[in-house]
């Protein structure tokens, strides 16, 4: 089969195995759902818990790709100005005071053009077009004014800047935004989207993403510290650990010398997987149970 639209694979099955390559090892759902997000132009959406591998997706997207890697990273009280450009007021002021000195007779347009815009990730999205990948990360975090925002910049990916002109993508960048659904995304943006959900993988795909990933980290001990990270999770925990944090965990266990996981070196090292001092608290009450038989 030919690739479509210029892109490196052919197929889902192609797709899934590039990204195994790069080492994401992906679910037959999530390599479909970026299949046909890249092969329609279309941005993915991805939800899940903290931790499950969405903003990898963007970064071993990049990689695959042979594109640049553009973050947006969104928090409470972004607004368009921070997202899209801004003006380099110092350089201005610099440009104002040299033709003063210079007696130059010059527009004061001419300190709106090009030369004293500076890009922030949404230009920088738009201008570099199809040789980009935009990673809207944590939108959930920005409020409702700029998820709409957003939402008019996906749709075209065009903005009109009244000192310069219209600049637009002749073919859009690949787009993946995220959340982590601290509040819910308007129906809107999710139109627009592909959508997937990311959940924590099941224990055999969890030991192969922390021995892809970390391959120093010998068979058993990578199985023993992703099932008490299993464990984890079925405890009333305020953060439940992602797969960053099995990874983290079954790394530092590795680099003390350890081939198996026992109470005392989970006990030392639990900062590597728990980041909550209350959560801490009750997994120490419970770390025979968490632990288990290995």
């Amino acid at each position: 089969m030919t690739p479509v639209s210029g892109l490196p694979f052919a197929s889902v099955d192609d797709l899934q195995g590039r990204l195994e390559a790069h080492r994401y090892l992906a679910d037959r759902g999530l390599a479909t759902a970026i299949f046909l997000a890249l092969s329609l132009d279309k941005p993915l959406l991805l939800e899940g818990e903290a931790g499950v591998g969405k903003t990898e997706v963007a970064k071993v997207l990049a990689e695959l790709l042979g594109r640049r890697l553009i973050r947006l990273q969104c928090y409470e009280g972004i607004d368009a100005a921070q997202a899209l450009y801004e003006w380099d007021y110092a350089r201005q002021l610099i440009a104002v005071r040299a033709m003063e000195a210079a007696e130059a007779e010059r527009h004061v347009e001419d300190l709106f053009g090009p030369a004293f815009l500076v890009e922030r990730p949404l230009l920088a999205a738009i201008r570099s077009g199809d040789q980009a990948v935009l990673l809207v990360d944590e939108l959930d975090r920005a409020d409702d004014e700029f998820e709409a925002f957003l939402l008019e910049i996906l749709s075209e990916f065009a903005v009109t800047i009244p000192e310069v002109g219209r600049v637009a993508a002749a073919r859009p960048p690949a787009v993946v935004v995220t959340s982590n659904r601290t509040r819910e995304l308007h129906d809107a943006l999710k139109r627009r989207c592909l959508y997937h959900w990311i959940d924590h993988p099941d224990l055999d795909r969890e030991v192969a993403i922390v021995r892809a990933r970390a391959p120093q980290v010998p068979e058993r001990l990578a199985r023993e510290v992703a099932a008490a990270v299993e464990r984890l999770r079925r405890l009333d925990l305020a953060k439940a650990p992602g797969v960053a944090e099995t990874i983290d965990w079954a790394s530092a266990l590795a680099f003390l010398g350890a081939a198996r996981l026992t109470p005392a070196l989970a006990a030392d090292t639990l900062g590597a997987v728990i980041k909550d001092h209350e959560d801490r608290e009750l997994v120490v009450e419970r770390l025979a149970e968490v632990v288990g038989d290995g």
